[in-house]
């Protein structure tokens, strides 16, 4: 078990948070400085067995969260790169079923919506639609997606979130996709930035937990 692993609850406001990310080059110095996430690998499988794995750890314990934060960096072809946005709702891009009845984008048997609604409260933060999905999206392939932002992990947490309810709030920083990637430098290159950034949305969660001007 990593050491990020163990330590990943923060108490904020007097509310247990658990912070979820999936790269650790998306956890730069600024965001070490503040929590210590639980880090799933890169995917929806990953991020939904390590999330559920910790919370069914966490629950019986006796100590469950109140709230799980999703952050790490998104692709946009027409959102601001380099700036975080809160997901306003998140969707499962894969899943298709359609040829057996079922909606497009509707895990069958499982009662959810397309675009699972989420709360963005933090004010003087954008709100994006969010999509998930297994694959890296770039150049046209942002054509065929009903989202503003594209990642491959919050809606696996948010399943296992949903399983266990507890809330998420999903922090995204636009690290690519205005232009066609072509090299892992393209994803990378954005990501001090979006530390930066991400740790600032951060602090204003804090802020607000602490003086009780936030509800999530």
């Amino acid at each position: 078990m990593s050491e990020a692993t163990t330590h990943a609850v923060e108490i904020w406001g007097g509310r247990r948070i658990l912070f979820v990310m999936a790269a650790p080059a998306e956890y730069g110095a600024e965001l070490q400085r503040r929590i210590r996430p639980l880090m799933t690998g890169i995917g929806p499988i990953e991020a939904a067995l390590e999330t559920g794995i910790a919370l069914q750890r966490l629950q019986d314990q006796g100590t469950p969260p109140d709230l799980l934060v999703s952050l790490g960096s998104a692709g946009a072809r027409h959102l601001e790169q380099g700036r975080v946005y809160q997901a306003s709702s998140v969707s499962w891009r894969d899943i298709d079923a359609s040829p057996l009845g079922f909606t497009k984008g509707v895990t069958p048997l499982v009662d959810h919506p397309v675009a699972v609604p989420l709360a963005a409260p933090l004010p003087g933060i954008p709100a994006a639609r969010l999509s998930t999905g297994g694959n890296v999206v770039s150049g046209l392939g942002y054509e065929t997606i009903d989202a503003d932002m594209v990642d491959m992990e919050t809606f696996a947490v948010w399943r296992a979130a949903h399983r266990f309810a507890v809330p998420l709030l999903a922090l995204r920083g636009i690290s690519d996709g205005a232009e066609e990637l072509r090299q892992y430098t393209d994803w990378t290159a954005l990501l001090p930035t979006l530390d930066r950034e991400l740790a600032m949305a951060l602090d204003h969660l804090k802020r607000g937990l602490e003086e009780g001007t936030l509800t999530v």
